[in-house]
């Protein structure tokens, strides 16, 4: 597992749990705000890219959204083939009302667990 996953992981798993929660309360739209989230934090390692695409995926069979389900596994064989060679642009939320090949702006409070994440050695 490289640096970065193992830094930048206990913040995708933090959106993963409020993702959960949303989705036990019923709150569907909440529950894919956090799948996104955490799609932007964890998009440059490949495992948690992966993982948050088959999650969407889930979202997306849970509640009868076939283009969702369809979008995420092709986004799923993206993220497993392309991520360790740097194919991923940058702030893209992952679903598939964007374009998989989209750059978005970072907010701040991303944009900083992601430097950190990149620069913190040894952690």
């Amino acid at each position: 597992m490289s640096n970065f996953t193992k830094n930048v992981s206990p913040y995708v798993e933090q959106e993963l749990s409020l993702a959960y929660q949303a989705r036990k309360n019923g709150l569907i739209d909440i529950e894919f705000s956090h799948l996104e989230s955490a799609h932007v934090l964890g998009q440059e390692s490949t495992y948690l890219h992966v993982k948050v695409h088959g999650l969407m995926l889930l979202w997306g069979w849970r509640n009868k959204q076939i283009k969702e389900v369809l979008g995420q596994a092709l986004r799923i064989l993206g993220a497993a083939t392309k991520t360790a060679i740097g194919l991923v642009p940058e702030g893209n939320t992952g679903g598939v009302n964007v374009s998989p090949f989209k750059v978005l702006p970072i907010n701040a409070k991303h944009q900083a667990i992601i430097s950190k994440a990149k620069h913190s050695v040894g952690e």
